[in-house]
């Protein structure tokens, strides 16, 4: 509570126990009973309606103060009774002779049993064709606005109160009439809204168990229930008793805005308290028992119809958004420069959501459509962005609540709502919506403070409840729940693009995923092997003058023979390539000082790009085993036969004489594992090894196929291999003598190395950069005669780097591990690429053409 009138507000209602209030309402009587049927509690009017003094009922079983009748048909109600919030009903029910009859309603509340009866009219109604009248006309209606009428308009018919409303909750639990049906010359409150807090939290939950509210006549003394409290000093739960007297807050509210009698129908959909028809009285009033039920019927059913027609307009805007999507992934597929497009982008994204501008921010870039903020304004809200988003989408009316200061730009973006395009998270398409200022019409004035009144320590509501307008700025039209849905979609369309993912279907996804754990399982070995193979190399690299520079020299060719290994996997792009190729580039590091210790024989073959990967594993492992303990390690000799056997399959022998004895290993690594059992698992062929003394000898088959020949008819290109030698060739002549040179490299040992090459060239001076920003500042500062950019630096390339060069007519390549198989934008394409890692012979076989351009 708050120390003073001053700081109040209606907040407080809701922590008012509005189910416990201890009290019913004087047109009806409560009796609640044990689970054995023995009175328990009743209302102190029993002896007024029953003509049974509370005191004398209160104890005695229900048998003995009600008919036979009576209490046979309550029994046979509570035997059907179903679920915690369910109530039964009996119309016409005699409770004791002499008496006019009682309607009657039925429930639970805990351990006990609660029976209200108020006194029936007499009226009888044909309520199933009452009900199939009033929803035939409902559904006559077109348009959720006569819709919504109709609604009212049958509910005012069947009741008789003067006032019916359709109110409906917003999400954040103020209402608004969207349609009434009113008794001429009381004034009209349709298009009024009303703040939260004049429907507490509580009552909203309430309105979600009990359906159906009446309050008959505002005035009425209420009847309190006896005793007040049980044995455990708790009062009754009266959650969803039809008789429930009402808040002294809510009686004051009401009579505040001259109301005599009212009655509140909850509209459920989707689980949720959708609105009400709420009814209003200028004088007491209320309906019979079953009229009152067959307007609760009549409620459920227009909830129905109208989750059932809000169901159907998402599902058509839905459509309509999912064929955009996929007109968006087919255009984009076809030509992705298109996402790098806002205009185009933006006009199908708002045929699909619409909105006022669209802003495309990709790798720290920009693009704009339409209405938006500035260029350093939308920087801010993609900087807000990536603390938000965890790669889902964003969406606000009121930007300013995001951005501090978003109200200076409120006038071209007052809403967003924020797609991520990338599995980081931090690119975005983003569409914004202009400040929408407009005039909101409260019933009443919903900021206005409140003062302590009659209630004691509770709060008096607003007395007054004249139309207030308020000015609404710098927010723009709320993105609904089916433009959110429509948004994922559009999340993880764009997402396919951006990662070229539209072909992965989920068997492919799952078969990447065990092919990704393979090659992390394959390259954290092999990383680790050949780091073992060079500094086996170093160790044994040995120059015959003890000179440092024959030292360097033979390491750096052997290690480039390695490297060259690697690359004869790749070089084809996945094509058919040669075996011997393959055994040429695998032992050239270990032979090259005697190319006469390994003996190859065998006819031209080629395997498919499978059967040359898993091969390429094995002869590595076959080559660096011998190198550690075979033949190789000492000054013996390896020979390697493959031959055409019955069905073409290709037979492969691997046999080593001369080194020192040999033992089967005596733990099976990972190595061996793939020597063993990569040619049966991966291909479908057989692999034995055996480990004689004399030397190793291992053979293996691999099914036809894998395996190709170059014939007469049909000639299978292959590329040629690489020379079979690992030592580096002379330094060509000096191709940079007089030039300065930018190298952009984001590794420094690397960086140190290809520099060191550019000086060999001939490079008078050298700027090397590791960042884009750096990059750029030398393409001007330094103005190099040539330039050599690494195109991944980070999470960012250099193709800002290159557009600089590109303008102002510097000549240029690039470099990448992935050599020509790197992708390169089309603004770009056709640029040479230098693979890496770099030597002299590759760097001036590049620059040299390009020099004489």
């Amino acid at each position: 509570m708050a120390d003073g009138p001053d700081r109040v507000d209606l907040t407080n209602c809701d922590r008012e126990p509005i189910h416990l209030l201890g009290a019913i309402q004087p047109v009806g009587v409560l009796l609640a009973l044990s689970r054995d049927w023995v009175v328990e509690r009743a209302s102190a009017n029993l002896d007024k309606m029953l003509g049974i003094p509370s005191d004398q009922a209160i104890g005695a079983p229900v048998a003995d103060i009600l008919d036979g009748d009576a209490v046979h048909g309550l029994r046979n109600r509570l035997a059907i009774l179903f679920g915690e919030d369910g109530v039964e009903r009996i119309f016409g029910c005699t409770l004791r002779q002499g008496l006019p009859p009682f309607d009657i309603a039925l429930h639970l509340s805990g351990e006990q049993i609660i029976v209200e009866a108020q006194p029936a009219r007499g009226q009888t109604t044909d309520a199933t064709n009452m009900v199939r009248s009033m929803m035939a006309r409902l559904d006559q209606a077109d348009g959720f606005t006569r819709f919504f009428s109709e609604g009212a308009r049958l509910v005012r018919a069947l009741t008789g109160y003067d006032r019916v409303m359709v109110y409906r909750f917003a999400e954040d639990g103020a209402g608004e009439v969207v349609a009434e049906s009113v008794r001429s010359g009381i004034g009209t409150f349709k298009g009024l809204h009303y703040p939260a807090s004049d429907i507490p939290k509580q009552a909203r939950a309430l309105y979600k168990r009990n359906l159906l509210r009446v309050i008959a006549d505002v005035h009425a003394e209420p009847v309190p229930i006896l005793p007040v409290t049980d044995h455990a000093r708790q009062p009754l739960d009266l959650s969803l008793s039809t008789l429930r007297s009402v808040s002294p807050i809510h009686i004051e509210y009401l009579k505040n805005m001259g109301v005599g009698a009212s009655m509140s129908i909850s509209i459920i959909v989707d689980d949720k308290l959708w609105g009400l028809f709420a009814c209003h009285h200028y004088s007491p009033h209320l309906p019979s028992f079953e009229q009152r039920s067959v307007c609760e019927l009549f409620a459920q059913l227009f909830s129905m119809r109208l989750e059932s027609r809000e169901r159907k307009e998402t599902v058509e805007f839905e459509r309509r958004a999912r064929d955009i999507a996929d007109e968006l992934l087919g255009a984009v597929a076809s030509d992705e420069r298109l996402l790098n497009d806002p205009g185009w982008l933006g006009s199908i994204l708002t045929q699909a959501i619409p909105a006022d501008g669209v802003a495309v921010w990709i790798d720290g870039t920009a693009a704009f459509w339409g209405q938006t903020p500035k260029p350093q304004d939308f920087r801010r809200i993609v900087s807000a962005l990536g603390k938000l988003t965890d790669g889902k989408v964003v969406s606000t009316d009121h930007l300013a609540s995001l951005v501090p200061g978003g109200e200076s730009f409120a006038l071209d973006a007052a809403g967003m709502l924020a797609i991520p395009i990338s599995r980081g998270g931090r690119d975005f398409v983003v569409l914004f919506r202009q400040e929408l200022i407009r005039s909101v019409r409260w019933g009443g004035d919903p900021h206005k403070p409140v003062e302590y009144g009659p209630n004691g320590p509770r709060l008096t509501p607003r007395e007054s409840f004249a139309e207030w307008k308020e000015l609404v700025q710098g927010r723009a039209k709320p993105f609904t729940s089916s433009e959110l849905r429509v948004a994922e979609t559009l999340r993880a369309t764009l997402i396919e693009v951006v990662l070229r993912m539209a072909d992965a279907a989920a068997t492919q996804r799952r078969q990447a995923a065990e092919r990704q754990e393979l090659l992390i399982a394959e390259l954290n070995h092999r990383v680790r092997n050949i780091l073992g193979v060079i500094r086996g190399l170093i160790r044994q690299s040995k120059p015959h003058d003890d000179s440092i520079d024959s030292f360097v020299e033979l390491v750096d060719g052997r290690i480039h023979a390695l490297a060259r290994a690697h690359n004869q996997i790749t070089d084809d792009h996945w094509g058919p390539a040669p075996i011997q190729a393959l055994v040429d580039a695998e032992a050239a590091a270990f032979l090259a000082d005697r190319p006469d210790r390994i003996v190859t024989s065998g006819s031209y073959v080629l395997l498919n790009p499978q059967a040359y990967s898993t091969m390429a594993l094995v002869i590595h492992e076959l080559v660096t085993n011998s190198a550690k303990y075979g033949s190789l390690s000492d000054s013996g000799t390896v020979t390697i036969d493959w031959r055409r056997v019955d069905g073409d399959d290709l037979a492969i022998e691997w046999r080593e004489r001369g080194g020192p004895p040999v033992k089967p290993p005596t733990r099976r690594g990972f190595g061996t594992t793939i020597i063993e059992r990569s040619v049966p698992y991966d291909l479908g062929g057989e692999a034995t090894v055996d480990y004689r003394p004399d030397g190793v000898i291992a053979r293996f088959r691999i099914p036809a196929r894998h395996v190709g020949e170059a014939t007469h008819g049909r000639q299978i290109v292959a590329r040629p291999p690489h020379p079979p030698r690992g030592q580096p060739q002379a330094a060509p002549k000096q191709i940079l003598n007089g030039c300065c040179a930018l190298l952009v490299e984001d590794s420094l040992i690397i960086a140190l190395d290809a520099e060191d090459h550019l000086h060999r060239l001939g490079a008078d001076g050298v700027v090397t950069a590791s960042t884009v920003a750096a990059g750029l500042d030398a393409c001007t500062a330094a103005a190099p005669h040539v330039a050599i950019l690494d195109i991944n630096l980070g999470d960012r390339t250099s193709y800002p780097i290159a557009d600089r060069l590109a303008a102002l007519g510097i000549p240029f390549l690039f470099a990448s591990g992935y050599g020509e198989q790197a992708q390169l934008p089309e603004a770009h394409a056709g640029r040479t690429v230098v693979q890496k890692p770099y030597t002299v012979e590759n760097l001036a076989r590049a620059l040299e053409p390009l020099l004489k351009e």
